[in-house]
């Protein structure tokens, strides 16, 4: 296979607050984002060979986000430029903890124009596993490119990942959001999703949800994230819940979670194993790196910029005695 992933899905700016103006509106820093393309950075900051498809517009923001992912070594021939639509804008403002509310300006935005035409089939066929979230599924063509995606990714031997990354303000309809969610579980061999998304989902906790997951879903390996507290991972042979590490100080969360799965994924495709093969033991340094790279993302702003180094995040391990 030439790539260990290729990722569909959203590519936009975030524009988060750095500062407020003397008359209290706040100052605004762009930063490269969209979840997949997170997703995809943290990948290959830890030696992944990996491929986007998606769209951008042809404006100063789709130019600085191809410029960018291909800066972080992520493959963009799969990117399309669209001269007709605009490149997705995220609004991001943060409260004294550093979560975020976010608002798009995305009415349509160019990740929202794929037909399922220009999802490129080689790519697709060409990878060990295929990663996707809902939010391409929020508007049509993407949702039907994404469709067709992973069916020819499926085809191809490829496994499936999927992120929900449920964003409701992007839905027409709460329905609409948990139909389409249900959907993309079935699909998945791999799923991170939050203990917030569990909740919404099935009102369970995330060990609980975890377990449905396993169980009627036909999912192999989950990965229930914490939020702060860390994560609790799970196959149908092991389980482990492992805490985030101490003394960090956040600035910034946009993009821990994408970044958490791309570190996941990244040890994950080190054992060269399926994901029902792995031991508690390999799970649980699959699960303590990731978050311990989530964490230290969380020190600087933005998503594909925040990525560690792998050093700092095996240091940073050390000093709680992980290896």
């Amino acid at each position: 296979m030439k790539y260990d992933v290729v990722a569909l899905g959203e590519l936009l700016i975030d524009f988060a607050p750095v500062s407020k103006s003397e008359t209290g509106y706040p100052v605004l820093a762009a930063q490269p984002g969209g979840a997949p393309g997170n997703f995809l950075a943290a990948l290959n900051k830890y030696g992944c060979r990996t491929a986007m498809i998606g769209k951008v517009g042809e404006d100063m923001f789709g130019r600085l986000l191809l410029g960018t992912l291909e800066s972080a070594g992520i493959d963009v021939s799969g990117v399309l430029t669209d001269p007709g639509v605009f490149t997705t804008l995220a609004f991001v403002s943060l409260d004294e903890s550093g979560n975020r509310d976010f608002s798009f300006a995305r009415k349509p935005g160019a990740d929202t124009c794929l037909r399922p035409e220009e999802a490129r089939a080689d790519l697709l066929q060409n990878t060990k596993i295929f990663h996707f979230g809902t939010l391409s599924l929020t508007d049509e063509p993407a949702a039907s490119a994404t469709r067709k995606a992973i069916e020819t990714a499926k085809a191809a031997g490829a496994l499936i990942s999927l992120d929900p990354n449920l964003r409701k303000p992007l839905w027409k309809s709460e329905a609409d959001a948990k139909a389409a969610i249900e959907w993309s579980l079935r699909q998945a061999d791999i799923v991170k999703i939050s203990d917030e998304e569990i909740d919404y989902l099935w009102g369970l906790t995330p060990e609980e949800g975890a377990r449905k997951l396993l169980r009627e879903y036909g999912v192999s390996l989950v990965y229930a994230t914490l939020g702060p507290k860390g994560c609790h991972a799970a196959t149908a042979n092991a389980r482990v819940t492992v805490e985030s590490p101490k003394g960090i100080h956040v600035v910034d969360t946009t993009g821990a979670g994408d970044i958490f799965g791309g570190s996941a994924m990244s040890q994950f495709l080190r054992t060269g194993k399926n994901p029902a093969e792995l031991g508690e033991k390999e799970l649980q340094e699959i699960v303590c790196f990731a978050c311990t790279a989530a964490s230290l993302s969380t020190q600087k702003h933005g998503g594909i910029t925040s990525v560690p180094e792998e050093t700092d995040v095996r240091a940073k391990m050390a000093e709680g005695g992980n290896p």
